[in-house]
């Protein structure tokens, strides 16, 4: 059987770095997705896919990565179920990340940027 998914998204938030009981480095995170054709008012839609991710993977890129961030997602699809506090039963299905690639460099916001006028292409 094969179970791969490749995605290509921004974070829709900061990814927020957790541990588990044992100590394991886990992060949530959830991908925008664009869609490849616009919708009938002429915007690109967008799905927004939860994934997981473990160990060091969830650890670099809650460093290195913000909101809006570009970063490539390869893993396997994975379903689970849980009952809620009002004994409803709830589906999950999510991406459990192999690798996680940065797509952009990391936004140096902080850092003041000088450009002489020497240097300008122009």
């Amino acid at each position: 059987m094969i179970n791969q998914v490749t995605l290509v998204g921004r974070l829709t938030k900061d990814p927020e770095l957790k541990r588990t009981q044992e100590g394991i480095p886990v992060t949530n995170v959830t991908l925008a997705v664009n869609r490849q054709y616009r919708n009938q008012k002429g915007e690109i839609e967008a799905d927004f896919v939860q994934c997981t991710l473990w160990k060091k993977t969830a650890e670099n890129t809650s460093q290195y990565c913000r909101k809006g961030t570009l970063i490539g997602v390869t893993g396997r699809i994975q379903t689970r179920h849980y009952d809620n506090q009002e004994k409803k039963r709830i589906y999950v299905t999510e991406v459990v990340a192999e690798s996680v690639r940065f797509l952009e460099r990391k936004k140096t916001e902080d850092i003041p940027v000088t450009v002489t006028k020497e240097e300008l292409p122009f």
